[in-house]
């Protein structure tokens, strides 16, 4: 595939993110270590980490190593929680125009979750329709945005015990925009100058994307598209086929996704483009987009952020139609090489060079029409003798979601996590890893998501993956219940094929982080694995990340409790104290902390470490032997 690649991209003369990768080096190493602060006039202002030898240093204002890192890090998680909430955000206004009939093609399809959620927003449920409810609670998710004071309705969902420390640091986020905002204002010159106060607007900010914006996101999208449930698909870019009209979606909001899901299928559409000379139609997706699309209906993935200029150099892709977040500027670029058109769709992001078709809610079915029929004409202007399709397809089980966890662990009438709780407690399951996040050109694609992954599953710790992480993996098989099972440990192996799962889960995409969130919440509420997130044997990993979104992710997993570690680079080695504070005091207030390891093999090393410390706290860390009770021992009990 890549002797392919390089030999299309030389006869057409383009770069791909390798290449430009290439041409920044050396990249700046102040701005790598977060010592770089370009937050006033009187700078740039470069200073050197403490420890290299010379005397502390400050900027022109008088901030020192600890201040600038801090504020670097405290606006990336600002721009994450933007990113996830704003998404949410829209999701919640689709709700209230479906609700009012204001969006053609859009309906609820879970009316159960819908009712649940009622219940958890304080709405009186009795003797009215479904869609006043649903008025009712897409009004209720979009003031949790605005609010000012009160605390976001999500996080009484967490363990009591959780709430109870977030109360005590302060930490407890409000609206999820008044916690942006905030956040941004204290990094001005001049404003909030101690790290570690800082890093408490971190943690407000963060906490409230993952139990705020990225949870509404998660749980309205299940309303309006359904509860995910396991299902087959195919993932690579083998997906794609010459014979059909090949139409990608990329992106991050599947409002309009779900449209073209739709229309595709639609027989006018079908026969025109057999008309062409073509089969039909083929829809695919990239990055979170294709996650959402992959869950709920079966499409196949051509490949995460990395393989979208690659899946352009196929040549057999007609539109791809792309919205928001982790889009490549360049992909206009490559696409002029090729007959391929790119459909921007978002009001809030446009690319140079790309066609603009703006879609709301009220017009998605008809922009998805539209969509179609563009492909469709341009499907004869595909020059045959650019079109090389990789061969490479793997099936993979995807569809999970933590209540769908719930189902397949205890049926309808016995739906629980005791099972699972059971069997890390009894040892065959270790325990439990989110393994998350982006894929970085810095390093081999998607080798460190591979090495982490088949290095807990060895250990028999069951994986739960979102986003590009869950595409890296499942490329590889590990979402296939038979293929992944020989890499398993035999412990997580026999519940494996006892319960029919893979031993890697695919919970959906990025903001799908909440569902992660939910599963550690029900396994503690549960019982038998201590009262708290930060008391069960599990671990978070994002090994690739490069995605402000990313930083978001793991400081909100920290401040839930969870030891969280990062691979590539980390944005604090500058500032020993705050890189201190975050990897080592920060356990001691919120019961999470971070860690960065750029070896795969040590990172699991480490999150095993901590999964066997927790063991250990639990006493399930040595095999008990089993006793069967008579009489006078039960008395004994009592």
């Amino acid at each position: 595939m890549a002797t392919e690649q390089n030999q299309v991209k030389t006869k057409n003369n383009f770069d791909l993110v390798w290449d430009r990768l290439e041409k920044q080096q050396p990249q700046c190493k102040f701005g790598q270590l977060g010592l770089c602060c370009r937050f006033c006039a009187m700078g740039p202002c470069t200073i050197s980490p403490v420890g290299s030898g010379g005397k502390r240093q400050y900027g022109v204002c008088g901030a020192d190593a600890d201040t600038i890192a801090a504020r670097h890090f405290v606006r990336m998680t600002a721009a994450g929680s933007s990113a996830h909430s704003g998404h949410g955000r829209s999701v919640a206004e689709a709700l209230i125009k479906i609700a009012k009939n204001q969006a053609p093609g859009y309906q609820i399809k879970d009316e159960y979750k819908l009712i649940k959620l009622c219940k958890i927003f304080g709405i009186e449920i009795a003797n009215k329709k479904i869609e006043e409810l649903a008025l009712e609670l897409g009004e209720k998710a979009l003031a949790e945005f605005g609010k000012q004071e009160d605390k976001l309705t999500f996080l009484k969902m967490a363990p009591l015990k959780r709430q109870i420390i977030w109360e005590k640091y302060k930490v407890a986020p409000r609206g999820v925009d008044r916690e942006i905002s905030e956040a941004i204002e204290r990094t001005v010159m001049g404003t909030d100058q101690e790290y570690k106060h800082l890093m408490k607007a971190a943690t407000k900010c963060s906490l409230a994307d993952g139990w705020g914006g990225s949870m509404i996101a998660t749980e309205l999208q299940d309303i309006i598209f359904g509860t995910p449930q396991p299902l087959v698909g195919k993932v690579n870019l083998g997906v794609l086929d010459e014979n059909y009209v090949n139409i990608v979606v990329h992106g991050h909001e599947p409002l309009l996704s779900e449209m073209l899901a739709i229309v595709v299928d639609m027989p006018e559409f079908v026969n025109k483009a057999k008309q062409k000379g073509a089969k039909g139609i083929n829809l695919g997706g990239i990055c979170c987009t294709a996650n959402e699309i992959l869950m709920r209906h079966g499409i196949p993935i051509l490949g995460n952020f990395l393989n979208q200029e690659m899946a352009i150099t196929t040549g057999a892709i007609e539109i791809m139609t792309v919205d928001i977040q982790c889009i490549m500027q360049s992909l206009p670029m490559v696409a002029s090489c090729f007959h391929t058109k790119i459909i921007t769709t978002s009001p809030k992001a446009k690319l140079p060079g790309a066609t603009h078709m703006e879609f709301t809610e009220e017009n998605a079915l008809e922009k998805a029409k539209e969509i179609v029929h563009m492909a469709i004409e341009n499907f004869d202007n595909r020059k045959k003798e650019k079109v090389s399709i990789p061969k490479q397809e793997v099936s993979l089980v995807a569809g999970f979601s933590h209540e769908t966890i719930s189902y397949i662990l205890g049926g309808r009438f016995r739906a629980s996590y005791r099972p699972l709780n059971d069997n890390i407690i009894n040892g065959k399951i270790r325990g439990v890893a989110g393994v998350v996040g982006c894929n970085n050109p810095k390093i081999t694609a998607e080798e460190n998501h591979l090495i982490l992954v088949k290095e807990l599953i060895k250990n028999d710790v069951l994986v739960l993956q979102t986003g590009c992480s869950a595409i890296a993996t499942a490329k590889a098989g590990l979402m296939d219940p038979v293929i992944a099972l020989d890499y398993c440990g035999p412990g997580l192996r026999e519940v494996c094929e006892a319960v029919g799962i893979p031993p890697v889960i695919h919970l959906g995409s990025c903001v799908d982080n909440s569902r992660i969130l939910m599963a550690a919440t029900a396994m503690v509420k549960e019982g038998g694995l201590g009262d708290d997130i930060s008391e069960l044997p599990a671990a978070g990993a994002a090994p690739e990340w490069m995605n402000e979104k990313a930083i978001t992710i793991g400081q909100y997993f920290v401040a839930s409790g969870v030891f969280t570690v990062f691979g590539v680079t980390w944005p604090t080695l500058g500032s020993k104290n705050l890189t201190k504070y975050l990897f080592e005091e920060i356990a001691n207030e919120l019961g999470g902390n971070w860690a960065f390891e750029s070896d795969p093999v040590k990172m699991a090393k480490l999150m095993l470490d901590h999964i066997d410390e927790k063991r250990k706290k639990l006493g399930i860390d040595k095999a008990r032997e089993r006793v069967l009770y008579d009489m006078a021992m039960r008395r004994e009990l009592e």
